[in-house]
């Protein structure tokens, strides 16, 4: 009724759910509000949030369609959790290779990295996307977190509850990334082509520049994102489904793992200020 007014406003709560929540590291509304401490993260890189599994050699693929100036193009997005591994603000993490095509085309590639802390809350620790157009790369709005000011957020809380505060996702305003994220509904049905689940999570992510548009994104218990939509004003109204998950085999894995690598050496040159102050990804495999 009030997106612009009252959607700047965080719902009215019940106190007693904020602790269950994990809300408490990052209740602000604005601002790099989650509290990240290098010291509670024993294991990182064993991501087994049972809704944000990333276990490395997994692949998701997901179809749907996006708007595009009043058009609706087909839409396809390639995640690869590698076994690679990168040092972000003193924190090893799990590097994720993702792929999004437009109409067929690659019009983004990108490297995230994620850890996990010992409550089982998974971060995100850093991006660097390259964006394409006709196969030329326009801009790498990079973020590292501990670089430029940049913070870690929270990709996937460890016991998400309805009511709770909404949470930083990550905090870089230089390139304008600020996006939030509410839990909007746990135990809800959900059916999607390949599967039909009992017990999914929905989750609204937000910018707070842009009142009244969010995208929603459904996950299942030990599988993860398994679809996304669109609520209010969003301009893209990005629909996807997932239509493919799979345990990559030791060559397909490797493959992917030197594709990362060849994203990762090239960030140096397109973001050189951020992403120059990282160590390069490693495969721990190659050292043991």
């Amino acid at each position: 009724a009030s997106p612009e007014v009252y959607g700047q406003t965080e719902p009215a709560t019940n106190p007693a759910t904020f602790q269950a929540a994990g809300s408490s590291l990052c209740s602000r509304l604005e601002g790099p509000s989650c509290v990240f401490d290098a010291g509670v993260f024993d294991d990182p890189t064993v991501i087994d949030n049972r809704w944000l599994p990333m276990s490395p050699g997994t692949q998701l693929v997901f179809k749907g369609t996006t708007n595009e100036e009043d058009e609706l193009l087909d839409h396809q997005v390639i995640i690869t959790v590698t076994d690679l591994v990168k040092v972000i603000d003193g924190i090893e993490t799990v590097v994720s290779w993702d792929l999004d095509f437009s109409d067929g085309e690659l019009v983004e590639a990108e490297l995230a990295f994620f850890a996990q802390d010992n409550d089982g809350n998974v971060w995100r620790m850093g991006e660097h996307p390259e964006e394409y157009e006709d196969g030329e790369l326009v801009d790498a709005p990079t973020w590292i977190a501990g670089v430029n000011g940049a913070k870690a957020g929270i990709s996937m809380l460890a016991d998400p509850v309805v009511g709770s505060l909404s949470y930083s996702q990550g905090w870089s305003p230089e390139v304008d990334f600020i996006d939030r994220a509410r839990v909007e509904e746990v135990g809800q049905p959900a059916c999607i082509e390949l599967e039909c689940y009992d017990n999914v999570l929905v989750v609204s992510e937000f910018n707070v520049a842009e009142a009244g548009a969010s995208q929603l994104k459904y996950y299942a218990r030990g599988v993860g994102n398994i679809a996304v939509g669109w609520a209010g004003t969003d301009e893209t109204q990005e629909e996807l489904e997932l239509v493919s998950v799979e345990q990559l085999d030791p060559a397909a894995l490797a493959d992917a793992n030197i594709a990362a690598l060849e994203l990762d050496a090239n960030a140096y040159q397109a973001s050189p200020e951020v992403y120059g102050q990282t160590e390069p990804a490693t495969n721990p495999a190659t050292f043991s």
